[in-house]
């Protein structure tokens, strides 16, 4: 096969590269540049970073084979950046590597897969793609301490039919030592924390690029007594604890963000407990919902999988959790599991209290 590979510069995309030639398919590497400084070039901190092109460039050229940089800063920053921003001004949390998945990486792979035809697209994603052509299932990686397949929920049949994942079966120090076998100069490279597009504090970028949107105003407590100010909500996020500017005498939590009157209200550990949540922008891999409303949720990237029931309403997609959840944040991603197999998922909209109508 001609095999499209997304190289990051990370230990995992340049073994999925190297596999790929090993098994003697024709491979060409690309790197989607999404993010750049005040100068114009690729940011020098985070990732996506000058070195991170040097390393995918270094080890294309080690293994002998074609190498592009593909440049959709503009795309990237209106669909990502400003959707970051706008979000988190709005009393939202969101997951900005999901949203590039969504909105601007996977496009522009295959975009570029057609164009140079390739009949795979290759990534170094921890997860498994496997069954047959039109009944595809992705499912968590073999190491579960890697597992990525919560930022790949949003694939459909169509792309998971011309999908490769070849470390998804892999182990992290397998992975290491491949690299290493080859001699390839990722191999003992820290895998990347960082936003691509934030250097230090997010805090400082929204400051930087929305100006005075930031809205300050009061702290409160859940009976609305009121015990301090601050100067921005997008400081905050559900569940935070640290760095609240108030002192009652005991634990505190951000249980809620109100933007339109700058509200931060806070409380006991108990109040960021929810039955359930509702959902927005759903989508399914199967392009159905399960028939079985049993299920499991996972609510944060790096979170357990709740037990949960799925429930469709007039409005959309509730789900209710066996037992109650703490800190469900909106924005985030709702991502729904059976077992280890990815059903689907959305946009968390509301956490939800009470029992379903």
């Amino acid at each position: 096969m001609k095999a499209l590979v997304a190289m990051s510069g990370g230990v995992d995309s340049s073994v999925a590269a190297a596999l790929m030639l090993e098994a003697g398919h024709e491979v060409i590497g690309v790197t989607v540049k999404q993010w750049q400084g005040p100068d114009g070039q690729l940011p020098v901190t985070g990732c996506c970073t000058v070195s991170d092109a040097e390393d995918a460039r270094s080890v294309a050229n080690r293994l002998g084979v074609p190498y592009y940089v593909l440049d959709h800063v503009e795309e990237f920053t209106r669909e990502v950046v400003d959707h970051f921003g706008s979000e988190y001004l709005a009393g939202r949390t969101p997951n900005p590597c999901i949203e590039c998945n969504r909105k601007v990486r996977f496009g522009v792979l295959f975009d570029r897969m057609e164009a140079l035809g390739c009949e795979v697209l290759v990534t170094g994603h921890h997860a498994r793609v496997v069954g047959e052509s039109g009944a595809r299932r992705l499912l968590r990686a073999v190491d579960r301490s890697k597992d990525q397949s919560y930022v790949l929920h949003m694939l459909d049949q169509p792309r998971l039919d011309r999908i490769l994942l070849p470390i998804g079966e892999m182990d992290k120090d397998e992975v290491r030592g491949c690299a290493a076998g080859l001699g390839l100069r990722t191999a003992s490279k820290p895998d990347s924390q960082d936003l691509c597009f934030v250097s230090g504090d997010y805090r400082e970028m929204i400051r930087e690029r929305f100006g005075d949107a930031d809205r300050p105003g009061p702290i409160v407590d859940i009976a609305g007594t009121v015990l301090g100010e601050h100067v921005g909500t997008t400081r905050f996020t559900i569940g935070q604890r640290k760095g609240l500017g108030v002192a009652v005498g005991e634990p505190r939590y951000v249980v809620s963000i109100v933007p339109d009157t700058g509200t931060v209200v806070v409380g006991p550990r108990s109040a960021l407990l929810a039955d359930g949540c509702s959902l927005m922008d759903v989508s399914w891999i199967a392009g159905r919902a399960p028939r079985d409303s049993s299920i499991q949720i996972q609510i944060r990237y790096r979170s357990d999988a709740a037990e949960a029931r799925l429930v469709e309403t007039p409005e959309g997609w509730e789900v209710w959790f066996d037992t109650p959840q703490e800190a469900i944040a909106p924005g985030q991603a709702g991502v729904v599991y059976r077992g280890d197999q990815v059903l689907g998922g959305g946009t968390i909209a509301a956490a939800l209290v009470g029992a379903p109508a």
